[in-house]
């Protein structure tokens, strides 16, 4: 599960920092995790690799808003839910069938079940949770609550009458 944790300038590359690791600066820039992929490796799950979709989430004046790249993933094998302070998403890609004397020579796309649970901050109105799949993109749009939006407070002077504050 996943909290929800804000970053600035998501797009800049990492700071070089004293004492520099090769395989943080690969899973920073890449995405890629070795130690992942050799347990793959080990546990031989090397050729069915687990499927895992990458989530972009940001919040907006009115809503959360979450993104999922799901190409390959019908509607039907996506379950959505929102329990309290979390919502969870899973489903499945199918690999595609295999015919004999077809030969590969590499095969780098993944197959399989996911599943994805994020912490909510307070104030998602669990109720009017949106989802879309459009082009294989997955959209999830979580309302904030009324009364959690933030709300332009009206200044007045001090020491000024009713008549100047009705002008102002």
């Amino acid at each position: 599960m996943a909290d929800l944790t804000v970053r600035h300038n998501a797009g800049a590359l990492p700071q070089r920092r004293t004492g520099w690791d090769p395989f943080e600066q690969m899973q920073e820039l890449m995405g890629f995790d070795p130690f992942e992929q050799f347990g793959r490796l080990l546990s031989g799950r090397g050729e069915g690799m687990q499927f895992m979709p990458a989530f972009e989430v940001k919040e907006t004046k009115d809503a959360f808003i979450f993104k999922a790249d799901l190409p390959g993933v019908d509607e039907k094998d996506l379950d959505i839910s929102v329990t309290e302070d979390r919502i969870s998403v899973s489903g499945k890609r199918e690999s595609e069938q295999r015919n004999e004397g077809e030969r590969f020579f590499t095969y780098e796309r993944q197959f399989g079940a996911f599943s994805r649970a994020f912490t909510l901050p307070e104030g998602v109105n669990a109720d009017g949770v949106n989802a879309e799949l459009k082009d294989g993109v997955l959209t999830l749009r979580l309302p904030k609550r009324p009364e959690s939006q933030p709300r332009r407070i009206a200044v007045t002077r001090s020491g000024a009458t009713k008549e100047q504050k009705a002008h102002a």
